[in-house]
């Protein structure tokens, strides 16, 4: 039962129990009303009062189920992207980016290894039962020296990858957060692994952030003689 509850929608969920609670409190408070239009006062506000009892208890039961699929959303992992590198000359590699839903993009990055940045926004409790899951935007899809001397003044290499849009919903959380109390924390998260022949890594985002994992003997080999 539990199992089968925690695949449901939590809007679903919330707005189930909801809907019942009010079918099931709905006679009791239509009768309640009547007793008071005869004049029988205590009875009518003793059922009113059940009824409205009974309403809360549905709205509750609704966030007690909804809480129950939010434990397995956070901890849940989602897949972001999938990257892919190939050399072409000394520290120039021709990256494969692959994100669900998206047409896969080519970039050359230049460096030691590639990093990916996102931003992350998360939703205080409530609104997470509501039904609010953590959302995340990819950023950038950088190069990165291993040595800090070239990082100042080698060549860089950085891509943006989300588009323009007309309503920035980061920048309109920046500037009406006084007004946003469902708002828990926005913050920045990045990861960043060898660029290596050949080698296939897979992003991964949850609550926390970024994950980058090897996905090919190629990229393990790398993530296992990094220094």
């Amino acid at each position: 039962m539990l199992a089968w509850l925690s695949q449901l929608d939590p809007k679903v969920l919330l707005f189930g129990c909801i809907a019942l609670g009010t079918l099931a409190a709905f006679p009791l408070i239509a009768t309640g009303i009547g007793r008071l239009a005869q004049l029988k006062v205590l009875t009518g506000l003793l059922l009113l009062l059940l009824g409205a009892v009974v309403f809360v208890m549905g709205l509750g039961a609704g966030a007690l189920a909804a809480s129950l699929h939010t434990y397995r959303r956070l901890t849940d992992e989602q897949l972001a992207a999938k990257v892919l590198t190939r050399r072409v000359a000394e520290r120039q590699y021709l990256v494969t980016l692959e994100v669900p839903g998206q047409a896969p993009r080519q970039l050359q990055v230049l460096g030691d290894e590639w990093q990916i940045d996102a931003r992350v926004m998360k939703w205080r409790p409530m609104a997470t039962v509501a039904g609010f899951d953590t959302v995340y935007r990819l950023e950038r899809l950088s190069g990165r020296y291993s040595d800090v001397q070239m990082e100042r003044t080698a060549p860089r290499s950085v891509y943006q990858l989300s588009g323009h849009e007309p309503l920035d919903v980061w920048q309109a959380v920046r500037v009406y957060q006084r007004w946003l109390p469902m708002v828990d924390a926005r913050y920045g998260s990045a990861a960043y692994v060898p660029l290596a022949p050949g080698a296939s890594y897979v992003v991964s985002v949850s609550a926390s952030g970024l994950v980058v994992r090897p996905e090919n003997d190629a990229a393990r080999q790398a993530v296992g003689g990094w220094r």
